[in-house]
């Protein structure tokens, strides 16, 4: 069984994003795998859509939507 947890970042490519992804990275180390979404592809809005988020970035792990208020606040612990 994989036990890596999923972490998705869903980013415009703002400033505040490439932090937000920076962040999870670094935090997640090599316990989680990272997946950038970009929400300019069509299919990525949907899935955004689908997961209540309506601004980014937004951090999705394992399937549950976390909102960031602050890139700092960001936390990957079980």
């Amino acid at each position: 069984m994989d036990s890596k947890r999923k972490v998705e970042v869903f980013s415009a490519g703002c400033a505040l994003c490439h932090e937000v992804i920076d962040l999870a990275r670094v935090e997640a180390g090599s316990s989680s795998q990272i997946i950038v979404r970009d929400m300019m592809d069509a299919r990525v809005l949907r899935r955004a859509e689908q997961l209540g988020i309506r601004s980014v970035p937004a951090v999705v792990i394992d399937g549950s939507w976390r909102p960031v208020v602050r890139a700092e606040a960001l936390i990957f612990r079980s």
